[in-house]
C-alpha cells in the first residue's frame, strides 16, 4: 500500500440538502463568495447522484465507503432489525426517537451506525487514509469510524447530561474527531451545545479553524449539517440563507490559511451535498392506510402477534413482512395495495428472477443485472415490461435516464441490501411519509425519493478530481476513490 506523498492537504465539506438551484441563487444573489470563488476555479458538478433511499444515513455511509447500501448496510433512516426483533431509529425526529426510545435511539446513532450497522468487510475512508499514515480529522457526521480510539470527552461543560443518556464508551474514528462535544480528541474552545441545530456549523468552523491554523490533518472531513434543517423548516426555496452561513463556516477555515490563495495553495477542496431537498404540502400515513394488517407497534405488548413492521424515511417507505416462510407470498399482496395509495409513486420489491418496480398507473419493470441493454454508469441490464414505470428510454442499446437517475443501479442496491424491508416506497412530488413520531415537513421541504428533485445534489472539486471530464454521472460512491487517488493510495 502507498501513502501521502506530496499531495495537497484534502478538506471534504459536506453541505447536508445543498440543492444546486439554491446554490446558483446563492451565488447569483451575492451570498455565497467563498463558494462563488471556488466555482470559478474549479469543476462544478450540478447532478451528482445520491443513494435511494435519498436519506443523510444511507447517503453518508455512500460517501464515506465508496459503496451503495447493498454493500455498506445502512439501509434507511427508520428500519426494522430482522436479527434483533426490534426498530433502528436514527433521530428522523425528536417526537419519533421519543417513540422508539431516547437513549436506544441515541445509541443506535452514536455507536451502533458506525460500529454494528456499517459494513465490517469494508474499510471507510477514514480507514483507508489511517492504514496509510495519513492524518485524518473529522467533525460531527454520521459515518466516522477509523483506526483511532476515543474515550468519551472528559472536560466537556456537558459531561453530565452525557453520561445521563449513557455515552459511556469508547468508539473508533479518524485521528482527529470531535463529535457534538461527546468525543473531542483535543481542546479546541469550541462547543457544538451537543450538536444542537444551528450550532453545528459554527462548531465545524471554529475546529476547523483550529486544526488548520495547528496543521493538524491532511484529510478533514468538514460536516456542515445546518442546511438540511433549515430546508425541513423553511422549505428548499430559503436555502440561500442557510447556504450563506455554510459560506462563512468555509470562509472562516480559508481565512485562517490566510486567505483563498494561500488555502488553495496548501490545500484542496471538495464540497459536496449528500442530496437536495424538495418541497412537501401533503402527507402519507403508512400504517394507518395498511389498518388491514397486523403492524408492528414501536412499543409492541404483543409483538409476536405482528404481521409486518413499516418504516416510514421521509419520501421514501420500506415494509417488512416479519414471518419469512410468508413472504414470498405476502410481498405481491402488499406492493399491489401500496401502489394504491395516493401520494405512492413508486413500489419496488424481490422475486426469484430479480426486481421489480411498478407505479400508480399500473405500469411495471422486471430488471436483474447483466444483459444487452447498458445504463450511463456502464451497468449491463437485462429488462422485460414498461419502461415508461421509472422514465426509461433505450438509444442505440443504451438505458437512458431522466426523472429517476441511475433507476435501476439504485432500486437494485437498495433491494439487494439484506437489511432493507421486503418492499421499498418513493413518494410522489410534494408527498411525505409521517413518522413513528407524528412528524412532518409539510410546508417545508424533505428528501428520501428516487426522483431527480431529491437525488441531484452538488459536487464541487478544487483543486483535486479528474484531469480529463468525467464521462459518466457522478455519484457519490465516486469520492472515496477520489480521496484516495488524490493521496496516491493503492492497495
Amino acid at each position: 500500500m502507498t501513502g501521502r506523498g506530496s499531495a495537497k492537504k484534502l478538506v471534504l465539506a459536506v453541505i447536508d440538502a445543498l440543492s444546486p438551484e439554491a446554490l446558483d441563487r446563492a451565488i447569483a444573489e451575492g451570498r455565497a463568495p467563498t463558494l462563488a470563488e471556488l466555482v470559478r476555479r474549479g469543476q462544478y458538478v450540478r447532478d451528482c447522484i445520491s443513494t435511494f433511499p435519498s436519506l443523510t444515513p444511507v447517503a453518508a455511509s455512500a460517501i464515506t465507503t465508496g459503496l451503495g447500501p447493498d454493500r455498506h448496510l445502512v439501509p434507511s433512516m427508520n428500519w426494522y432489525h430482522r436479527g434483533e426483533e426490534r426498530y433502528v431509529e436514527y433521530g428522523t425526529s425528536f417526537p419519533a426517537t421519543r417513540a422508539f426510545g431516547v437513549l436506544r435511539s441515541l445509541q443506535d446513532t452514536v455507536y451502533n451506525m458506525n460500529l454494528a450497522h456499517l459494513t465490517q468487510e469494508h474499510r471507510t475512508v477514514f480507514e483507508q487514509l489511517d492504514d496509510a499514515d495519513v492524518r485524518t480529522a473529522c467533525t460531527t457526521y454520521l459515518i466516522y469510524r477509523g483506526r483511532y480510539r476515543h474515550e468519551p470527552a472528559v472536560d466537556s461543560r456537558y459531561r453530565r447530561l452525557a453520561e445521563a443518556a449513557q455515552f459511556r464508551h469508547a468508539v473508533w474514528g479518524s485521528r482527529e474527531l470531535f463529535y457534538a462535544d461527546l468525543f473531542d480528541s483535543r481542546r479546541t474552545g469550541c462547543s457544538s451545545t451537543l450538536g444542537m441545530p444551528g450550532q453545528r456549523d459554527r462548531h465545524a468552523a471554529c475546529v476547523g479553524a483550529h486544526l488548520v491554523e495547528n496543521d493538524l490533518f491532511d484529510f478533514l472531513l468538514l460536516s456542515l449539517p445546518d442546511n438540511d434543517t433549515y430546508s425541513h423548516r423553511e422549505g428548499p426555496d430559503a436555502q440561500p440563507t442557510s447556504i450563506a452561513h455554510a459560506d462563512q463556516a468555509i470562509e472562516r477555515v480559508v481565512h485562517t490559511a490566510g486567505g483563498i490563495d494561500a488555502f488553495l495553495d496548501e490545500h484542496a477542496i471538495i464540497v459536496m451535498s449528500d442530496h437536495s431537498q424538495s418541497r412537501i404540502d401533503h402527507t402519507i400515513n403508512l400504517a394507518a392506510h395498511l389498518d388491514a394488517w397486523r403492524v408492528l407497534a414501536p412499543s409492541d405488548a404483543a409483538p409476536e402477534d405482528a404481521e409486518i413492521a413499516v418504516c416510514p424515511g421521509a419520501r421514501s417507505a420500506m415494509v417488512y413482512v416479519l414471518n419469512p416462510d410468508r413472504r414470498e407470498r405476502l410481498v405481491p399482496r402488499l406492493a399491489k395495495e401500496l401502489r394504491g395509495i395516493d401520494g405512492v409513486d413508486l413500489v419496488a420489491w424481490r422475486d426469484r428472477d430479480g426486481g421489480v418496480v411498478a407505479n400508480a398507473s399500473g405500469d411495471e419493470l422486471r430488471f436483474a443485472l447483466g444483459g444487452e441493454l447498458v445504463d450511463e454508469r456502464g451497468e449491463r441490464w437485462s429488462v422485460e415490461g414498461d419502461l415508461q414505470t421509472v422514465d426509461l428510454r433505450v438509444e442505440d442499446d443504451r438505458l437512458l435516464t431522466r426523472d429517476y437517475p441511475d433507476a435501476l443501479g439504485r432500486l437494485w442496491s437498495a433491494l439487494a441490501c439484506h437489511r432493507a424491508g421486503d418492499v421499498l416506497l418513493s413518494a410522489t412530488a410534494g408527498y411525505e411519509f409521517v413518522d413513528w413520531g407524528g412528524s412532518h415537513h409539510a410546508g417545508g421541504g424533505s428528501h428520501g425519493s428516487l426522483h431527480r428533485c431529491d437525488s441531484h445534489g452538488v459536487l464541487l472539486m478544487c483543486g483535486t478530481g479528474p484531469a480529463r471530464p468525467h464521462t459518466t454521472p457522478w455519484h457519490l460512491r465516486d469520492v472515496t476513490p477520489m480521496i484516495t487517488d488524490h493521496f496516491g493510495i493503492t492497495s
